[in-house]
């Protein structure tokens, strides 16, 4: 059966459907010993030789979908000219190639999923589903309210500026702060260049949470697959399946994008209540403070 060639390769794992674009028109795929750059040329993979970058091509029936704890100091990408670990190398068990959707960068560390699927990679990154996404970061010095609201509110980046965020002061110390961030925009380290434009120094960077998945269970470097209800519910609705954020304290007012912003808690306040604040590795307990957007 004739098929677009850039599914063909989504299908067989090698890329997404946008992804395999680029490899067509950069001339590395090759049908019956001819390179083919134009975009919509259709093969046969049961009657036609399909190379890609010198490799026939297969097109395989098994669909993995993986949920890795991606540690620091791996690369996201399948190839790396300096020799740095990869991702993949973790996979131990698993035969079939899978890429990874989106990506975390070399120094970031947390929930990365991986699949043979090209289209539910493609789904899944395209931006009108607005997937959450909650990363926990250790910043250098203590974290004003003001910077929260800014994060909050979006800032102006190189490429533009970002949509409004949800953003919560985790805990803090005199040299440290936790907060928690979460977007659906998937730009090129794009929390570390938030964090950069309000002034705040990134010393290490977790993706907790994509949709409703977490990294409940897994140490660095574990991966888990997906069920199959897990794969089917984040491609078929995943704004639905995020879970809202909790409510503030009853005390604390509500502090939306041009309102001004709560009073900060964290460690010094911990010291008059007598309670300790959130956890940097787990979810957001009722009570702890949230500012930006809507869940």
């Amino acid at each position: 059966m004739l098929e677009r060639l850039q599914k063909l390769l989504s299908q067989a794992g090698i890329a997404s459907r946008r992804q395999a674009e680029s490899i067509i028109t950069a001339g590395r795929v090759a049908v019956n010993g001819v390179v083919v750059t134009e975009l919509g040329t259709k093969a046969d993979p049961d009657q036609d030789m399909i190379v890609v970058d010198g490799r026939p091509l297969i097109v395989t029936a098994v669909k993995r979908y993986i949920l890795l704890y991606k540690p620091s100091g791996y690369m996201t990408t399948l190839k790396d000219p300096g020799g740095r670990p990869l991702v993949i190398d973790l996979l131990k068990g698993i035969n079939e190639r899978v890429y990874p959707v989106g990506r975390l960068d070399y120094n970031s560390e947390g929930l990365l999923l991986l699949t043979s699927d090209g289209d539910w990679a493609n789904r899944l990154a395209h931006p009108r589903y607005e997937i959450d996404k909650e990363y926990h970061v250790r910043v250098q010095g203590q974290v004003t309210p003001e910077q929260i609201a800014r994060l909050a509110a979006g800032v102006t980046l190189e490429d533009g500026r970002t949509a409004p965020a949800l953003v919560a002061l985790l805990k803090e110390s005199e040299h440290n702060s936790w907060i928690s961030v979460t977007i659906h925009e998937g730009r090129h380290r794009q929390v570390r260049r938030m964090c950069e434009a309000v002034g705040l120094s990134v010393v290490r960077l977790r993706r907790n949470r994509y949709g409703f998945l977490n990294l409940a269970g897994l140490n660095p470097g574990e991966f888990r697959e997906l069920t199959a209800e897990e794969a089917k519910r984040l491609a078929e609705d995943p704004r639905a399946t995020a879970p809202q954020p909790r409510p503030p304290k009853p005390e604390a007012k509500s502090a939306q994008r041009g309102t001004k912003p709560p009073q900060r808690t964290g460690a010094r306040d911990a010291k008059k209540t007598g309670h300790s604040p959130a956890s940097p590795s787990g979810p957001r307990k009722p009570g702890d403070r949230h500012i930006g957007k809507k869940g």
